[in-house]
Formats: structure tokens, C-alpha cells, sequence
């Protein structure tokens, strides 16, 4: 099992706040694999780590 203990997860709210998309947008990243999450019961949390690193690469769709 992977050490988990350095990570730190957000919420979908928090995701979305930060990439100042809707909550949908998030919940669709996520479906669609492009942005990975673990599901708590009915809720995902998203690694920081994972967001930031969409963040900072530039969609090629885009433009």
C-alpha cells in the first residue's frame, strides 16, 4: 500500500475554486480519468499535487 501520508487531498469545491471551473467541470475531469481521485463514500478528493499539475500543463484543445 502506498504512503499516503504526504498528500494532500482537496475537495471538488476547492478544486474548482482553484482551476475557477464550475464543480461539474471537476466531477467530468474526474469521470474521464484526466484528473485521478479517490472516492470517500459519496464524496472524491483529489490529490493538490494532481491539480497543480493540471493546472500548469496547457490542454492542447484549448485555442
Amino acid at each position: 500500500m502506498a504512503d499516503l501520508s504526504g498528500v494532500r487531498f482537496l475537495t471538488v469545491a476547492e478544486v474548482a475554486e482553484m482551476m475557477r471551473v464550475s464543480n461539474m467541470t471537476v466531477y467530468r475531469l474526474v469521470h474521464s480519468g484526466e484528473l485521478p481521485a479517490v472516492r470517500f463514500g459519496r464524496s472524491f478528493r483529489i490529490p493538490q499535487s494532481a491539480v497543480e499539475a493540471a493546472i500548469e500543463t496547457p490542454d492542447s484543445r484549448v485555442g
